[in-house]
């Protein structure tokens, strides 16, 4: 069985890497290891984005911009698989790097941002 290093890169604070199998979800594997920091959930099928992280690089591709957007040339679909339909991300979010952790399987290393600031990227919160 594969498995592939996912780096999460809290916005402005930790870093951690983990180590997660091809057929486990980055949310198991960051539970599993133990993160810093835990990562938000709410359904764990897709269907909120509480989840959602930002993929930031693939191994072997160019690094983030300065403002930590992903660069134009990265695919999602080539960091991540998803167990179903990433039902909360609309193809926009998904071009746009938005990544759901609850569903999401390793397809190769990468570094990922999460996080309460990634959410609020792409969700307003009506509690601020």
């Amino acid at each position: 069985m594969a498995r592939h290093e996912v780096t999460l890169d809290w916005v402005g604070g930790q870093t951690r890497m983990i180590d997660v199998d091809e057929d486990e979800t980055v949310l198991a594997a960051a539970q599993r290891a133990g993160a810093p920091l835990p990562l938000p959930y709410g359904c764990r099928t897709g269907a909120c984005g509480t989840c959602v992280g930002r993929l930031l690089s693939i191994e072997g591709s160019e690094a983030a911009g300065d403002d930590g957007r992903t660069a134009e040339s990265i695919d999602v679909a080539d960091a991540f698989a998803y167990r179903r339909e990433p039902r909360a991300l609309k193809p926009r979010h998904r071009d746009d790097g938005y990544v759901l952790l609850c569903i999401a399987r390793p397809r190769a290393n990468s570094r990922v941002a999460v996080g309460s600031r990634v959410q609020s990227e792409l969700v307003d919160n009506p509690w601020k």
